[in-house]
């Protein structure tokens, strides 16, 4: 028998919590392999449909979890029929810097390791996303928020927008958004700075 509840508790960084049933009941432990889709992360108040099995030391875990509502309270669309009209372009803003630094270099005549450094930032930065994010899935110790934020102050910010984008990771995270983008405007700041004494 399949039951409906809300995850009460959620703790992202170790991914797990608890899903408390509607109408009352025993809370579940739930882990985030136990989520049947992988097309988001869990967040606190999401509304899930699951079935529960006890686990070795007989206390009740909640298995084959679906999210059956979206935070808003809106029915939730699978991944494939999402719209992605309304989200915010990351993967764009990054094509963008990315293209416009190496056509600028070209004009201007700056030197080639300017967009050499930020091409390879990005996809250190992007490997550290997808590593992070599989480490949360399996269970197993994640990257530190920190290195993540060091990787994007360095350069690697273009290639993080796109993780952010493509593996929908730390992408609904409010205070690493907002510490996110207050490093890609210090390391845009640094950029401005150091072109304006690069030798001609």
């Amino acid at each position: 028998m399949r039951l409906q509840g809300k995850l009460s508790e959620w703790d992202d960084a170790r991914g797990f919590g608890f899903v408390q049933p509607h109408g009352g009941g025993e809370r579940c432990f739930v882990h985030i392999r136990a989520f049947a889709a992988r097309d988001r992360r869990p967040v606190l108040g999401d509304v899930v449909t699951y079935a529960v099995e006890r686990d070795a030391q007989g206390r009740w875990n909640a298995v084959q979890v679906r999210f059956a509502l979206q935070r808003g309270g809106t029915r939730n669309t699978p991944a494939g029929e999402r719209k992605e009209r309304g989200s915010f372009p990351r993967k764009s803003i990054a094509l963008l810097f990315l293209v416009g630094l190496a056509a600028l270099t070209a004009w201007k005549h700056w030197p080639m390791w300017l967009p050499a450094t930020y091409l390879a930032a990005s996809a250190v930065a992007f490997l550290f996303y997808r590593h992070d994010k599989k480490a949360a899935q399996d269970g197993r110790q994640r990257t530190a928020e920190k290195t993540l934020q060091l990787l994007a102050l360095i350069g690697g910010w273009p290639g993080a927008l796109v993780a952010q984008s493509v593996l929908r990771h730390k992408n609904r995270k409010a205070s690493f958004q907002a510490m996110f983008w207050g490093v890609v405007v210090v390391n845009v700041g640094a950029l401005a700075w150091l072109l304006q004494h690069v030798p001609r």
